[in-house]
């Protein structure tokens, strides 16, 4: 954001990056301030970001477990199977439900530690003792211990509040943490032209 105007007090008490810049063009006869927003005070994810990353993973699992339960559902009501059949396959559509939902969560904890509504909000899943990426029984061990910090209440998800490296009961039984992560910039397909 480029700002006309001498240092303010607003630009100068936001912590923000501020540099001047001169014009490269001779006409121009006014400095140009850019203020670029100061980086998050902790490196560590906060609840609302950890909340609106896992609402945008639950639309992408329970979308898709709908999408698939509609089309097989519709597929087996023009058979008219007894009674038993469709407890039955009620409870293998369940089964495979779950299966679904743990291995959304475990597949990308443990390959890139992003889900894809941790990628959309800049946060990370990490090991908590520095190695590369988390191996799929730990991813495993948090997905277990998310479900049981949630299911106590929501006490394991807000005990995060009171943590300094904001770590959740999944964290703790996982040895993980949940970070800020800088997005890449996106690539071009053509490369800048040279400066004539």
């Amino acid at each position: 954001m480029s700002i006309d105007t001498a240092d303010t007090p607003e630009t100068a008490a936001s912590g923000g990056d501020v540099r001047s810049v001169e014009p490269s063009a001779p006409a121009a006869t006014a400095t140009a301030l850019i203020v670029r927003p100061a980086p998050p005070a902790t490196p560590y994810a906060g609840l609302a970001t950890r909340t609106i990353a896992f609402a945008l993973d639950a639309v992408v699992v329970e979308g898709a477990a709908l999408f698939v339960a509609v089309a097989v559902g519709l597929g087996l009501s023009l058979l008219h199977l007894p009674k038993q059949v469709n407890v039955a396959l009620a409870a293998v559509g369940a089964a495979i439900w779950l299966l679904w939902s743990v291995a959304y969560f475990v597949f990308f904890w443990s390959t890139t530690g992003q889900t894809p509504g941790s990628r959309v909000m800049s946060i990370a899943v990490i090991d908590a003792n520095g190695a590369a990426r988390l191996k799929p029984r730990r991813a495993l061990v948090r997905f277990i211990a998310l479900t049981v910090g949630a299911a106590a209440l929501l006490v394991g998800i807000l005990m995060m509040l009171w943590d300094s490296r904001r770590r959740c009961f999944q964290d703790r039984v996982a040895r993980t943490l949940v970070l800020y992560v800088k997005s890449a910039p996106p690539a071009t397909s053509t490369p800048p032209a040279p400066a004539p």
